[in-house]
């Protein structure tokens, strides 16, 4: 609530790019040249670099108060002289009076004549003029104090987002021609071989080369175990090498990494409002005027009344002075910093758990989501298989079919290896039979390793039960006889479970969509606790059930749709909320979607609703309290029951409240 502060919130965000010199063209200014002026230093000094500097003028201004207190209240002398008192509290009023007064003609000058500091400014001069001179102190120090407590606010609730900035190293080392050199991590070329020492940043998203490697990865994630990368798979910018001096293959560049991408969707969510934001820039835009108008007839209605009626003695002094007080309590302060306060806790506290939300109008919707739609593949599973079943096969067969599958790259190989360690056998005659599966002479006989297509191909006769298995079957013949067969799934994520009934708890709907058959589908629908779920769907398919499940939500139920693949964006972009798997999915996923899970963990999105409905409901209980506690301290003031004291510190108080109510969201959310 510092100059402007509707307006301000654009531009205090622009600090993310400050370090480069520059801003985005929309803000339309110099980063380097944004200071903001508070009203009570006025000295139009950056805030951060002079916070200190804050402190000392409403502390002056509150000690001369007190003293001017007690040496009223222990009738010193020289204090009864009315010129001097006044001379006594006019200096105590200036160090912060003139930053709320220069603070109002400002606004005045922008257009904004009903601002706030007005408000403060004629209930300030106007107890002047009734001879209220402590009131008249009060008003401004208390609210000036208040002031610098909810800037501190702030500024705690911008941290987390601010410390964003830290995650990006200021350096690189490459090899280039056998040479270390230590270059800025925007001269690193894709392709470039890049050395990351214990205890450094990874400068640029890249390709793991060595072995496998430990890496922290709790600031871009917030989780505080490390994180083993193997060779081949991607490295995150912003995350530590934990043990090892590893090397890695830039695989975007600086400007397109994990922590640019999070740094970009920050500033996003600045400038998108949520409605309850919007409401309050209108509200206090139409309040303002209403309640000096208000004011105004305070004080003019009894003198009309005293020229009807005689008998009615009516006291400038006394209705002014209530006039005043109305005044004072009616500043939105409350509302004005706490629920922008509110919304941008909530994103930095979702920021600290790998959640980004690209505005605030998201974490709104989200708090109404009544259906969440999972993607399967790589959203729900690890898209990953392995083995889950084998049947028919001994130990020693298996073994030798993972010989067999040994020199291949395919995902069911692979999951084989992990399964089994290869049996010690020479393997000969090793044939690919594109789209059915492998072939190959071991110990002299003839190994069939493959679909069932495979199978009738060769002649082999094999169960017919084999065609109703529910996963990726692999079937095994030896010299023409069938053996027995391995099945393959997709893994579940370890939390996936988790996720699903969280949000059952929460009374959210889950529903599963995929490409996959359906009875695998069903399968894994089952295994996590999924409420509903289709396959054997192509993308359009996908739109259809979004589509129908919007049409049978009412205003307040809302879909959100979670995947993770370029064939999921056309529903990420139809839903309520989209939310895209950030650290594997894919960039028009990420681009598409309105939230998004840097961790890839399907838990997140359960996070994700119990803070947007937290956050949803500190607002409205800001809203109720402040409007509640206003009118009435504005009643009891125009009825004369009320004194500017209570009014200051009624406005005050209200505010600090709210502010830190909001901040309640800034602790680690609860695990739904």
């Amino acid at each position: 609530m510092m100059k402007h502060s509707q307006e301000n919130q654009q531009d205090r965000h622009c600090h993310c790019h400050e370090q480069e010199g520059h801003c985005n063209s929309e803000h339309g200014h110099e980063c380097g040249n944004h200071s903001h002026e508070c009203a009570c230093c006025s000295d139009g000094h950056e805030h951060g670099e002079e916070e200190e500097m804050e402190w000392w003028k409403p502390i002056l201004s509150l000690a001369m108060l007190i003293t001017g207190v007690i040496m009223s209240a222990t009738d010193v002398q020289l204090f009864q002289n009315q010129w001097v008192r006044l001379a006594w509290y006019a200096v105590a009023w200036l160090p912060t009076g003139l930053g709320v007064l220069r603070e109002a003609i400002d606004a005045a000058r922008d257009g904004e004549v009903f601002s706030e500091f007005l408000l403060m400014t004629v209930a300030s001069l106007g107890a002047f003029a009734i001879g209220e001179y402590p009131e008249a102190v009060a008003v401004m120090t208390l609210y000036c104090i208040g002031e610098v407590l909810q800037g501190r606010a702030v500024s705690r609730a911008r941290g987390n987002i601010k410390s964003l900035i830290a995650f990006r190293p200021d350096h690189a080392v490459v090899i280039r021609d056998n040479q270390r050199m230590t270059v800025d991590p925007v001269e690193v070329k894709v392709g470039d071989i890049i050395e990351v020492k214990p205890g450094e940043r990874v400068p640029v998203d890249g390709s793991l080369l060595g072995e496998a490697a430990a890496f922290d990865t709790s600031a871009l994630t917030g989780e505080s175990a490390p994180l083993v990368i193997e060779r081949g798979d991607e490295v995150l910018a912003g995350m530590i090498a934990s043990e090892c001096v590893v090397r890695l293959q830039a695989v975007r560049p600086a400007s397109e990494s994990a922590v640019s991408r999070i740094l970009h969707l920050v500033e996003e969510a600045s400038e998108r409002k949520a409605p309850a934001e919007l409401f309050i820039r209108r509200f206090a835009r139409i309040y303002t005027p209403i309640v000096v108008g208000l004011a105004v007839l305070v004080v003019a209605l009894p003198w009309l009344y005293s020229m009807v009626v005689s008998a009615f003695d009516y006291d400038f002094t006394e209705w002014l002075h209530r006039a005043l007080i109305f005044l004072v309590i009616s500043c939105p302060c409350a509302l004005v910093i706490s629920i922008p306060l509110s919304y941008f806790a909530g994103i930095g506290a979702a920021s600290r758990r790998g959640i980004l939300f690209k505005g605030s109008n998201y974490l709104d919707t989200i708090s109404r989501v009544s259906t969440v739609v999972f993607d399967k593949t790589g959203t729900l599973t690890t898209g990953h298989f392995a083995v889950s079943e084998v049947k028919g096969l001994r130990d020693d067969q298996v073994a030798i079919v993972a010989a067999i599958e040994q020199d291949s790259l395919h995902p069911i190989a692979r999951a084989i290896h992990e399964y089994c360690k290869p049996a010690p056998v020479t393997v000969n005659g090793l044939r690919n039979i594109a789209g059915y599966g492998l072939s190959a002479m071991v110990d002299g006989k003839n190994w069939l390793v493959g679909t069932t297509r495979l199978m009738e191909q060769e002649g082999v006769d094999y169960p017919r039960e084999l065609k109703d298995v529910v996963g990726t079957m692999v079937a095994v013949a030896v010299d023409g006889n069938y053996a027995g067969y391995i099945v393959l799934t997709d893994v579940p994520k370890e939390d996936a479970a988790r996720a699903v009934e969280s949000l059952n708890r929460q009374g959210v709907e889950t529903v599963m969509l995929s490409g996959d058959k359906q009875a695998l589908v069903e399968q894994v629908a089952r295994q996590l606790g999924v409420n509903e779920a289709h396959g054997d769907l192509l993308p359009q398919d996908k739109v259809e059930h979004i589509e129908q499940l919007l049409a049978t939500c009412g205003e307040n139920s809302q879909v959100a749709f979670v995947g993770d693949g370029i064939n999921d964006a056309p529903v990420l972009a139809l839903s309520n909320v989209g939310i895209a798997m950030g650290g594997l999915g894919s960039d028009m996923a990420i681009e598409t979607a309105d939230v998004v899970i840097q961790t890839d963990q399907p838990s997140r999105v359960a996070d994700a609703v119990a803070l947007g409905r937290r956050t949803r409901r500190i607002v409205v209980q800001n809203i109720a309290f402040a409007i509640g506690v206003k009118v009435l301290v504005m009643i009891l003031g125009v009825l004369g029951i009320a004194n500017l004291w209570e009014a200051v510190f009624a406005d005050v108080g209200v505010a600090l409240l709210c502010v830190l109510n909001a901040l309640r969201l800034m602790r680690q959310p609860n695990k739904s």
